[in-house]
């Protein structure tokens, strides 16, 4: 797979997700040894949101980030599927912005699906991206945790840089802070079910950069 090479190269088009984020992003820690999550319930989300609201404010930031194949057994705490399955480490890169933020496609794109996931610890509102094109094989990117109201058709096409969705709030994002989780799903990985899976075990990493690869190169190289 070219992926991620292509969005190095001139040919192709590669727009930001959110258009006009300002200074370094607050880089959130949500493993095991976080101190944001100490004596925190795990499902307690306001209280989680209003901690990184005032980490941020602490250290002048505008948007936050928390990590690509980071552990977060502490804060999956009370999801029993996760637990019964032992997937805690996470597969996306969670973009920390404000509620509504806009989200525009960082690439060409078709919708392939979009929808709300009702649930207790789930996505909401989402929306996965198909990206075919002639010079690298087709691919998917996720996008969760969105407002139920403001998601696209299926089958609409996007061009890079299109609006196609705004982050959701606590009601319709699974209750989760405000941030959106960016994924990338290869065909096989899409064929293995990571569409709605966000989260792998850790004997399941070795397959990892075949199936969900580092969705930090879709996101960052258009804003930097």
């Amino acid at each position: 797979m070219i992926y991620p090479f292509l969005l190095y190269s001139a040919a192709a088009r590669h727009c930001p997700v959110f258009n006009g984020l300002e200074g370094d992003p607050l880089v959130v820690d949500l493993s095991l040894s976080s101190r944001l999550l100490e004596g925190l319930n795990p499902r307690d989300q306001r209280g989680l949101q209003a901690a990184l609201e005032a980490e941020m404010a602490r250290g002048g930031h505008r948007w936050g980030l928390a990590p690509y194949l980071e552990r977060r057994d502490t804060l999956l705490a009370d999801c029993p599927q996760m637990v019964a399955e032992q997937r805690f480490i996470h597969l996306g890169l969670d973009v920390i912005v404000p509620l509504g933020s806009t989200l525009h496609a960082p690439l060409d794109a078709v919708v392939e699906a979009a929808g709300h996931e009702a649930g207790e610890g789930n996505y909401g509102g989402y929306v996965l991206l198909k990206h075919a094109d002639r010079r690298f094989e087709t691919f998917y990117s996720f996008f969760g945790h969105l407002c139920r109201n403001r998601l696209p058709g299926v089958g609409k096409s996007l061009a890079a840089g299109d609006a196609f969705a705004a982050i959701g709030d606590f009601h319709e994002n699974g209750n989760w802070f405000h941030h959106t989780h960016i994924q990338v799903i290869t065909a096989d990985g899409r064929d293995a079910g990571y569409i709605t899976k966000g989260y792998c075990a850790e004997r399941e990493l070795a397959r990892m950069n075949a199936l969900c690869p580092s969705p930090i190169p879709l996101f960052i190289t258009a804003n930097t």
